[in-house]
């Protein structure tokens, strides 16, 4: 896991052909916007969060936003723990991002 700026995790991300964004706010956050293509999976979910995990790439480089970036910590941490090779937390999270935000689908 690596904490990452905000102007680094968008060089990083933008320079990345094996990259994920992965977006662990709730529900009625994400229904405020998504980065552009990242997957959502609730950290709030508990177990279910974690098999939701466990069914990705293991070998992709993941780029992991919530809210402030405490969320996304702790779940860049619980994908270290399960194995994945690349976890990139973004600091400040989505309050302090200014790329691009989509609404969801």
């Amino acid at each position: 896991m690596e904490d990452l700026t905000q102007e680094e995790w968008s060089e990083q991300l933008a320079n990345d052909n094996n990259a994920v964004v992965l977006d662990v706010r709730t529900d009625d956050e994400v229904a405020d916007g998504i980065i552009p293509n990242a997957i959502h999976i609730d950290i709030y979910k508990g177990q279910d969060f974690i098999n939701e995990l466990e069914k990705l790439d293991k070998s992709k480089n993941y780029y992991v936003y919530c809210r402030s970036g405490n969320r996304s910590g702790q779940a860049c941490r619980i994908m270290d723990e399960l194995g994945f090779e690349n976890a990139f937390n973004l600091e400040g999270g989505i309050i302090e991002w200014h790329g691009d935000i989509v609404d969801v689908d």
